[in-house]
């Protein structure tokens, strides 16, 4: 079978596109047949050797996968289902969606909806997943409509641009942040009422800021991070789930004493199984599918090496669905 394989000895780090024995595949309890992955941020990390994401060697990345199961030694599912699967370690110590085949453990995957085909669930894939579990954070957390707006910073990104269509189309005023104000037109599109500049909230800040929005989903981390949350209003919500500028938090304590925000952490790859599926159950609902094409780029297996430099530097807008029939 075809697949990326990342390499490691003591003087190279290195990733191709391979043959490989699918009698190499690690153990689980069942065989899929990949028609569709996924090419995120983490995984142009692992292509790259950028930072240390792989954890064993040799690894086929791949956070995302999404297929018909070909064998099963699980109760759960049955040769001829559609899965997906999302995190669990996939492409870091378990290898990945980057390949024709990939043999996982059942209680990692979930079944697809009916109205998913395996394509769209790629075009969602984590980033679209792990935007869902932002919004139903925030909405659990009481951040309504009627609350005021919402921001979205890294806006332009696959988790950014999904948060921005559902939650425009649950009635949510969506301000976005973005560092490519080219983009207006397309984040328009989803549903965002106000585009504004990165630049606004990517500097050192005040540790209390002008009282802006409700809520906030935070693709960026750092400075980015902590001026969304010393601007945020009275008892608001920030859920924070990326950290493109940086991991790093340069914030004070005043906004959580001082207006009680709070600051919600989402976590996508040991999410529980029950979390996950009623994520992908409200996807299925409250996701505009007519914004999929507009959000995703599709590439081919052989593209896969390549746009992982494309996509750490910045020249990706939304999200990489890769065939891996191509």
């Amino acid at each position: 079978m075809r697949a990326i394989l990342i390499t490691k000895d003591d003087e190279n780090y290195q990733s191709e596109l391979a043959e490989v024995d699918e009698a190499d595949l690690p153990e689980g309890d069942v065989l899929v047949d990949v028609e569709f992955s996924t090419l995120n941020y983490k995984d142009a990390l692992a292509i790259t050797g950028s930072s240390p994401v792989v954890r064993s060697f040799p690894m086929i990345p791949g956070v995302d996968l999404a297929g018909t199961v070909v064998e099963s030694d699980s109760e759960g599912f049955a040769a001829g289902d559609r899965v997906v699967l999302n995190g669990w370690g996939v492409g870091e110590v378990h290898w990945g969606g980057l390949a024709e085949r990939a043999r996982v453990r059942s209680e990692w995957l979930i079944r697809l909806p009916d109205s998913f085909p395996t394509r769209q669930a790629m075009q969602i894939g984590t980033a679209g997943y792990t935007a869902m579990l932002s919004v139903m954070a925030l909405e659990e957390a009481g951040v309504v409509p009627d609350s005021g707006d919402v921001i979205v910073t890294g806006a332009g990104g696959g988790v950014g641009g999904v948060a921005v269509s559902v939650l425009a189309a649950l009635g949510y005023s969506v301000i976005a942040s973005t560092g490519k104000l080219d983009q207006a037109d397309y984040l328009t599109t989803l549903g965002a009422a106000e585009i504004i500049d990165r630049s606004e909230l990517s500097e050192p800040g005040r540790p209390l800021g002008k009282e802006r929005w409700a809520g906030a989903v935070d693709t960026v981390g750092s400075h980015t991070l902590a001026n969304v949350c010393a601007q945020t209003k009275y008892g608001g919500t920030v859920t924070a789930c990326g950290l493109a500028q940086g991991h790093d938090l340069p914030a004070t304590v005043m906004p959580f004493i001082l207006r009680g925000v709070t600051l919600k952490g989402i976590d996508s790859v040991r999410c529980p199984l029950s979390r996950r599926k009623q994520a992908w159950e409200r996807l299925a609902v409250d996701l505009k599918r007519e914004h999929l094409d507009v959000m995703t780029e599709a590439i081919s297996l052989d593209d896969a090496i390549g746009a992982a430099d494309r996509l750490l530097a910045g020249r990706v807008r939304g999200r990489l669905v890769v065939d891996v029939s191509r």
